[in-house]
């Protein structure tokens, strides 16, 4: 088992310091495999984001690909949806999370298919 913590830790750092959504793995891991209830697997996520975060930062800023203007309104959006969904979660039982959460992964999934697909189109 501890293989396997380990692989979905190196998956999600590695897709996460990519910009990809490296949590995505981490969670799917924690509930399908581990059988953790998403609110706790979604906070073990967000742990493990930190310090990804702040690694994959000090890379993207030395290499000065980022943004600074467009850092600010960001961070201002992110913190107030951080608020917003923190209360919205006290109220969804953790079964309608866990479907919330997979409708977005498979959402998101099509929808990158088929943007990969107009772009394919468009090289033509």
């Amino acid at each position: 088992m501890a293989f396997y913590i380990i692989l979905s830790s190196f998956l999600s750092g590695l897709l996460c310091s990519m910009g990809f959504g490296g949590g995505t793995v981490m969670i799917i891991f924690l509930t399908g495999v581990l059988s953790l209830e998403q609110t706790r697997a979604q906070g073990i996520n967000l742990m493990f984001f930190i310090p990804c975060a702040v690694y994959s930062l000090i890379i993207y800023a030395r290499n000065k690909l980022i943004d600074k203007s467009k850092v600010i309104p960001l961070a201002v959006g992110g913190v107030t949806g951080i608020a917003i969904g923190y209360f919205l979660l006290q109220s969804i039982p953790a079964e309608y999370l866990s479907k919330l959460f997979g409708g977005f992964v498979v959402i998101l999934g099509v929808k990158q298919l088929f943007s990969l697909k107009n772009k394919a189109e468009k090289r033509k």
